[in-house]
């Protein structure tokens, strides 16, 4: 089947408008090695990060258009989206997931797009939780939402077998909310499918503030102190470079230090340890025992060195970067009938020769990774 080529915005800077470029080219089948590979479950990259999470991405939709991810100048009712047919089916999700797993992946995210518009997840979710490592033990199973639809999806999600969640919200101001996802979506609805999702279990639950600066900064400190003391950790992201869309600028990112200095000049702050290696996000607890914060710093403090992510997109393609210009077509794999002994052979040679560090490269200019081209875009391949 011809793949379909999906004419997105090329944005050259803050004030440049955006021209159409073809962004996600027709990608070849990931090459299968001459020798079928069953897994061992351990699989280290070229620089010896071991493979542990898979990020799956199941719709290119989203009923936001947030102004760093899916701006509607670019998304608007004229997009092209995938059609239905070239997106994995969730038995394909299911078997990738599967060899993944036996190769070390632990944890499984869930994302999208905004991945509660894709009808049925509930069933996707119970397969993915039948998954169990090779030492037994069910994968974490966890999923990033915007928070529209969580109220109401939260309890059969948590029937169906998901663990926890994470939920994005980029301010507690009704009007610099609206301007940011820019759907008028109001804040209390999202804060509904929090606590929902906090009575059906599906905790810790993260709560993700994306940081642009000129835009939400002002809301930093009324977020830390609407959420300090309640059972939700907030974490703070640096507005990143991501995809080709929306007119990044150095200018606008707010280092995460500067997040800390806001909020510790008020509620006194101190540095933890972290849960475990390769960890996006430095902790920071209150120092009077309210709770804690997360700093997730890919601009000024990367962690590429720790990277241990593996993301999957709508349509099948293995991404080793959140920044990669390009993916490896597995589901061109599937559907010839490859044997999962040859797909496992294609993903283990994949990540073996995994390089990527673009965060880390990112200040070497024209010439570095990733410059000149047009990176994915996050929509498309889950945050």
């Amino acid at each position: 089947m011809a793949e379909k080529i999906i004419m997105l915005a090329r944005a050259r800077g803050a004030s440049a408008p955006p021209t159409c470029a073809p962004l996600f080219a027709p990608a070849p089948a990931a090459h299968v090695p001459a020798a079928p590979e069953a897994p061992t479950g351990v699989l280290g990259d070229a620089l010896g990060r071991p493979l542990h999470d898979l990020r799956i991405s199941v719709t290119d939709r989203c009923n936001f258009r947030c102004v760093y991810c899916m701006p509607k100048a670019v998304f608007d009712k004229d997009y092209a989206y995938l059609p239905h047919a070239a997106l994995l089916s969730f038995e394909e999700i299911t078997r990738i997931a599967r060899i993944a797993v036996a190769h070390g992946v632990g944890k499984l995210r869930l994302t999208g797009g905004e991945p509660l518009l894709r009808k049925n997840l509930e069933k996707l979710v119970g397969m993915l939780a039948a998954l169990r490592t090779p030492d037994g033990r069910a994968p974490d199973l966890t999923l990033t939402t915007n928070g529209a639809l969580l109220a109401k999806k939260a309890q059969s999600l948590r029937d169906a077998g998901l663990n926890r969640v994470t939920v994005s919200l980029d301010a507690l101001d009704d009007a610099v909310f609206k301007r940011m996802n820019d759907v008028d979506f109001a804040v209390a609805d999202v804060l509904d499918g929090i606590d929902a999702a906090h009575r059906a279990g599906l905790g810790p639950i993260k709560v993700n503030m994306v940081v642009k600066g000129g835009s939400n900064d002002g809301q930093i400190l009324p977020m830390a102190r609407h959420f300090k003391g309640g059972p939700y950790i907030l974490r703070f992201i640096e507005y990143m470079d991501v995809g080709a869309s929306n007119g990044w600028n150095m200018a606008q990112v707010v280092p995460s230090i500067e997040v800390a200095r806001r909020i510790g000049a008020e509620l006194a702050l101190e540095p933890v340890a972290a849960n475990y290696s390769g960890e996006t996000a430095a902790r920071w607890r209150y120092t009077d025992g309210g709770g804690e914060i997360g700093l997730i710093s890919s601009v000024t403090q990367a962690f590429c060195r720790h990277c241990t992510r593996a993301r999957l997109s709508t349509e099948g393609k293995l991404y080793t970067c959140l920044f990669a210009t390009g993916g490896h077509d597995l589901r061109a794999l599937l559907r010839a009938g490859r044997s999962d002994a040859e797909i496992s052979g294609a993903i283990a040679h994949l990540w073996r020769a995994r390089a990527d560090r673009y965060s880390e490269t990112r200040g070497l200019g024209p010439g570095g990774p990733g410059r000149g081209a047009d990176k994915v875009e996050m929509s498309y391949i889950g945050g």
